[in-house]
């Protein structure tokens, strides 16, 4: 089973790339979004030093914990979840630990009436996620580096655009989730700079997403 730590080491280090590029993205975003309003200037250097703190711990450290999570939880399922009631089982064992460390359901309020909508939307992220992971780490044929490991994971274009877009609708979900009613936010100033930088960098990201696929099967 070497190809599967090899494959994985390969998703993780795509994974944590992909970390590091939304984290920059979502600076730059509230930046431009405080920038726009005429009282800006005063929460400004909160929300900075708020994302900043969070970005350089609560953020990094969950996701970092997500990765390892979702990539046990893959291995896990590649061998041994060829039934339903062995994937229903890794499920029930790995989620409320993806869960701790996802970044959106953690900033918002448990008490909120939409948190079970949001948390739910997790929930089926996660299983998705593992469903992509297990394919990822199912190629045995020699790769090189993520290009030759998405191609041999997803046979075409059309089928890791299909596998990207059903991913993006639960994201998509999320963010609408939190756009509906924006009090479930649990952080304690400009909630709505927050929603403006989360719908604008999700849009942003997805185009980036789909010109990946474009350069991958070129």
């Amino acid at each position: 089973m070497d190809h599967v730590e090899r494959n994985c080491k390969i998703v993780k280090e795509r994974m944590i790339q992909q970390m590091e590029q939304s984290l920059k993205l979502g600076r730059k975003l509230i930046d431009t979004e405080l920038d726009t309003g005429i009282l800006n200037f005063i929460v400004r250097p909160i929300v900075k030093a708020f994302y900043d703190y969070w970005a350089q711990h609560d953020a990094r450290k969950g996701t970092l914990k997500q990765i390892d999570i979702t990539l046990d939880a893959g291995k896990q399922l590649l061998l041994n979840g060829n039934s339903e009631e062995s994937f229903n089982r890794i499920i029930e064992e790995f989620f409320p630990k993806f869960l701790k460390g996802d970044q959106v359901t953690y900033q918002c309020s448990k008490k909120h009436r939409n948190y079970e909508k949001l948390k739910e939307n997790s929930r089926e992220t996660f299983i998705n996620y593992l469903r992509e992971v297990k394919t990822f780490l199912s190629v045995e044929e020699h790769v090189n580096d993520y290009t030759d490991l998405a191609k041999g994971a997803f046979k075409s274009k059309e089928i890791a655009t299909k596998n990207l877009k059903k991913q993006l609708e639960f994201t998509e979900r999320g963010i609408s989730i939190i756009e509906e009613d924006p009090s479930i936010l649990s952080i304690p100033v400009a909630k709505m700079v927050i929603v403006k930088s989360l719908r604008k960098g999700f849009e942003e990201s997805k185009k980036d997403f789909f010109e990946g696929i474009d350069e991958t099967y070129d």
